[in-house]
């Protein structure tokens, strides 16, 4: 290898081997958690089987009757939200605010509209792993670190085929450990096989996932609605005064596609330039249309179960209805206005714009749904190929490192450095937060790591 080819080797190493010592507990937490919920189903059938399948045969009762008997435990609730059942022999799950408390799900029975159990969702396995998943259990901040821990992943992934690309050995010999070699050698072959192996497939559920993070997925939304390759553009203000400031994500409760998301909330009374009937202009206070009607009119559009029907938050607000199918050409949203009735707008997938289908593909590719049980076991590869990596990655740097010292590779050169300037600048474009905790990290290691190497404590590791 040539001295100019060591010099590139050792900054992609470095750029490696600091990027995973930081972001590997992460991804690997994003992992095991991703696991869990590809499974979410089945695991939530297992452990709550008492409460998802019913336990009568029989027509179903009105909807009504289900929302009424699912506050007959929280007398001075609300109902947000009711999901229909998903295939026959299933419950309602009917979503309640108390008066008092945290919000919790209600199992209803549909031929008898009996209770047959609630929990909070935030308390369980799989909600526990929701929770991991996309913001750690820290709020903004988690969701934050998620992204960048996502964004660097991406990195990693580009650095470390760099450094696996067999140099004088064939390539399929490189495909597979040397089971033959121990210590860190071992560790090394394995480290490279397994990441050489699950590398795409990794790199697309990074991809995938990336539509979800705040700023990532923000940033995307308005570019692809700017584009009018998002969200339909005929309903930007379809059914919402020019004042309003909600979107439907404040109002649908994790209900709505992610497409709809950033679309203006459509709004009962003002997309027929009139208020409610006896409302003012100011306030279209009125009498709700009776949730049996609501779902007479779901029916009338010719939506099936199963679908999701949310209660307008307040009085301005509208009923919606969305169908989310494992396959998102299958998807449509209905808005109704919760005083006439009326439909103020009917979406289905073919109104995306073409950015907008192709991200709905992902994301359900991405949670294994597209394909069934195939969809799920191959998503569980990376999962398992990321696993691996968080672990052996770790494993190989203690191994290589010198007692006491952290072993970190050889800064780069200020001319290289210039380079990263510019790679730096291109980050900041396409992923800011990953940009950002760059510029951390060189901060940290201008500081902190030339502060060991000046007092002795680090030293160069082998190769």
């Amino acid at each position: 290898m040539s001295e100019a080819h060591m010099a590139l080797y050792r900054t992609v190493w470095r750029w490696h081997f600091c990027a995973g010592l930081v972001v590997a507990p992460f991804l690997f937490i994003l992992a095991v958690t991703g696991a869990i919920y590809l499974f979410n189903d089945e695991i939530n059938d297992v452990l709550h089987s008492d409460k998802r399948f019913a336990v009568s045969a029989g027509p179903h009762q009105p909807i009504s009757k289900i929302a009424a008997s699912a506050l007959g435990g929280h007398p001075n609730g609300k109902v947000t939200r009711i999901d229909t059942p998903t295939a026959a022999g299933r419950t309602y799950q009917v979503y309640v605010t108390p008066d008092m408390g945290k919000p919790v799900r209600v199992f209803i029975d549909p031929a008898s509209a009996r209770v047959q159990g609630e929990y909070d969702y935030y308390y369980t396995l799989i909600g526990i792993a929701d929770q991991l998943h996309g913001s750690l259990l820290m709020g903004d901040v988690g969701d934050a670190i998620v992204e960048i821990a996502a964004c660097w992943g991406l990195i990693l992934l580009a650095t470390g085929l760099y450094l696996w690309w067999p140099r004088g050995v064939g390539i399929l010999r490189a495909l597979v450990p040397n089971f033959e070699a121990s210590g860190r050698r071992f560790w090394k072959s394995l480290h490279g096989a397994t990441g050489a192996w699950t590398a795409l497939l990794i790199a697309f559920l990074i991809v995938t996932g990336l539509p979800w993070a705040t700023v990532w997925g923000g940033m995307f939304r308005k570019v692809t609605a700017a584009a009018g390759v998002g969200y339909p553009s005929s309903v930007r203000t379809h059914g919402a005064p020019a004042s309003t400031s909600l979107i439907v994500r404040d109002v649908a409760g994790g209900a709505a596609p992610w497409t709809l998301e950033d679309m203006p909330a459509p709004q009962s009374g003002h997309h027929s330039g009139h208020t409610a009937p006896g409302a003012s202009a100011g306030s279209p206070a009125g009498e709700r249309v009776g949730l049996d009607r609501v779902a007479a009119i779901v029916a009338e559009r010719g939506m099936t179960d199963p679908y999701r029907l949310v209660f307008p938050a307040d009085e301005r607000g509208v009923f919606s209805a969305y169908t989310y199918p494992d396959q998102p050409e299958g998807q449509r949203s209905i808005y109704i206005d919760q005083y006439s009735g009326e439909v103020i707008r009917d979406i289905g997938f073919k109104d995306y714009g073409i950015a907008a289908k192709a991200v709905e593909l992902g994301v359900q590719l991405h949670m294994g749904n597209y394909f069934g049980v195939i969809n799920q076991v191959v998503m569980l590869i990376p999962c398992i190929g990321i696993v691996a990596l968080s672990i052996t990655g770790p494993c190989m740097w203690w191994l290589r490192r010198p007692k006491g010292k952290l072993g970190a590779p050889k800064s780069p050169a200020p001319t290289t450095l210039r380079n990263l300037v510019l790679i730096t600048a291109g980050m900041a474009a396409l992923f800011p937060l990953a940009a950002a905790s760059l510029v951390v990290v060189w901060t940290i290691d201008a500081v902190f790591l030339r502060f060991l190497a000046a007092t002795g404590r680090r030293t160069e590791p082998s190769l």
